[in-house]
C-alpha cells in the first residue's frame, strides 16, 4: 500500500497564461493554454510521488472529460488510483486560472461541480491504517474527519493544508498532528492579529506536534508548543506560481516520511515549492529529489 494517501480536493484546470490581467469588458490574445490537475491534496500527492514516496488518492470522480483526465494524469505520475471511486452522470470540479506574466500572479475562478460527498469503504479505511500519512485539505470535510480519527488509532500522522476556512474545520483540525495553514487561514480562524499569535493560539487549542505557518513570500514559522522559529523561501526566478502551496504541502508529507525533523521538513518543502514555480504547470514542474538535493546545497543547506 502507499505511505502516503490522502481526500480531498480534485480539480481539472484550464490554465491560461496571460501578458498582463486584462481590463473588465475586453479581449485579450492568451501566450499559452493547457489542460492541468489541480486541488491542494492532489497536487500535493503527485509531489510527493515525484519526491520517491509511494501516494494513493482517497476519492470520487467522474466519467467525464475532467474525471478522466485526472485519472490518466494521476496515473502517468505514479500516483495509484485503485481507491478512487468512478461515479457517472456528474460534473467534475474544474477551474479556470489567468497566469500573469507581469505580476507572477494567478488569478481563479472554479466550478465544485455535483459530485455526490465521499463514502469511505472498508479498502479506503485499510489504506488509511497501513499508511504512513495521510494529507487532507478541508474538502470532503465529513470523509476527511472519519479518516483522521482512524489515522490517529492506527499510527497514521495527519497532515492537514488548511487553506480554506470552511464550516466544521475545527472537527478536523482536532485530529491533525501536522497542521500547516496559511497566515489568512491562522488568523482568520483563531481571531488573532498576528501569525505567531495564531500559531500559538491553534497549538493551545487543538494540540499537533506542530503548526507551520505559511506565509508566501516572507517564508513562514514554525512552532511546537514550546519554542518559535522561521525558514526561508528559496532563490527562485518565477515563472509560475500556481499551486506552489500545494507542493509545499505535498513535499513536506514526503519529507516527514523520509524521517525528516519539521525543521528540516520546512526547508525541503520550501525549496521544492521554489523550484516547481521556475517551471510551468504546478505538477510537472515539481522536481524529482536528487536535484532538490543538489539546489539546497548549492544555496547552503544540506539535507
Amino acid at each position: 500500500m502507499a505511505k502516503i494517501v490522502g481526500i480531498g480536493a480534485c480539480v481539472f484546470d484550464t490554465l491560461y497564461n496571460v501578458p498582463t490581467y486584462p481590463k473588465e469588458d475586453t479581449k485579450m490574445r492568451a501566450t499559452s493554454c493547457k489542460p492541468a490537475g489541480g486541488g491542494p491534496t492532489a497536487t500535493g500527492l503527485v509531489a510527493a510521488q515525484k519526491l520517491g514516496e509511494s501516494a494513493a488518492y482517497i476519492g470520487v470522480l467522474s466519467d467525464d472529460n475532467g474525471g478522466a483526465f485526472l485519472k490518466k494524469d494521476f496515473e502517468a505520475y505514479g500516483v495509484a488510483t485503485d481507491l478512487v471511486e468512478i461515479k457517472s452522470g456528474y460534473r467534475s470540479f474544474t477551474s479556470v486560472l489567468w497566469l500573469s506574466a507581469d505580476s507572477t500572479a494567478r488569478t481563479c475562478v472554479f466550478d465544485k461541480g455535483n459530485l455526490p460527498p465521499l463514502s469511505l469503504s472498508e479498502a479506503q479505511r485499510q489504506a488509511v491504517r497501513e499508511a504512513a500519512l495521510l494529507m487532507v485539505d478541508g474538502n470532503e470535510l465529513e470523509a476527511a474527519v472519519e479518516a483522521a480519527i482512524i489515522a490517529k488509532e492506527a499510527g497514521t500522522k495527519v497532515l492537514y493544508d488548511c487553506g480554506g476556512l470552511y464550516e466544521g474545520v475545527a472537527a478536523l483540525l482536532a485530529q491533525t498532528d501536522i497542521m500547516i495553514p496559511s497566515e489568512e487561514f491562522a488568523i482568520g480562524h483563531t481571531g488573532a492579529t498576528t501569525a505567531e499569535e495564531a500559531a500559538r493560539k491553534l497549538y493551545d487549542l487543538y494540540s499537533p506536534e506542530i503548526v507551520v505557518v505559511t506565509q508566501g513570500k516572507r517564508g513562514g514559522l514554525i512552532y511546537d508548543g514550546e519554542s518559535l522559529s522561521y525558514y526561508p523561501i528559496y532563490p527562485a526566478e518565477v515563472k509560475d506560481s500556481n499551486g506552489s502551496g500545494d507542493v509545499f504541502h505535498g513535499a513536506f508529507a514526503a519529507g516527514v516520511v523520509k524521517g525528516y525533523g519539521y525543521e528540516k521538513c520546512c526547508h525541503f518543502a520550501s525549496a521544492v515549492s521554489a523550484m516547481k514555480c521556475m517551471g510551468v504547470g504546478a505538477r510537472e514542474s515539481v522536481p524529482r529529489f536528487e536535484a532538490v538535493k543538489a539546489y539546497m546545497k548549492e544555496n547552503g543547506y544540506e539535507l
